[in-house]
């Protein structure tokens, strides 16, 4: 077994661990180590922590997430379709209608449970 062409993986995984690793090993010999009250303390927005950390969060929060996710994949997905629209035929314009049907699908419940109304 030829294993000569797997040495610029090998290659590219032992540097990028070393990439990982080798900061943090020098700044935790070489850095200072003067730990105080001050610097062990919790730090939460400049004050002290008022609720427990494991609250219910609003499903507002979660409908802006699946907005943002629907208009990002749009976005990220339609630049190269349309960059390669001569070369995809008609076969390729259809997947990317299907793929904007899927998109739109999510829009309209995002509409109908209210994402987008703003208070």
């Amino acid at each position: 077994m030829n294993l000569e062409a797997y040495f610029p993986v090998l290659l590219f995984i032992l540097i990028g661990a070393a990439v990982g690793v080798l900061p943090q090993v020098l700044g935790r010999v070489l850095g200072p180590h003067k730990p105080d009250a001050q610097k062990l303390s919790q730090y939460e927005c400049g004050f002290e922590a008022f609720g427990d950390a494991r609250m219910r969060f609003d499903i507002r929060y979660y409908l802006v997430a699946i907005l943002f996710i629907v208009f990002d994949l749009e976005v990220v997905f339609f630049f190269p379709w349309a960059a390669a629209y001569r070369e995809i035929g008609l076969l390729g314009f259809w997947a990317g209608m299907v793929f904007l049907a899927i998109l739109t699908v999510g829009l309209a419940y995002e509409w109908k449970k209210g994402a987008m109304d703003w208070e």
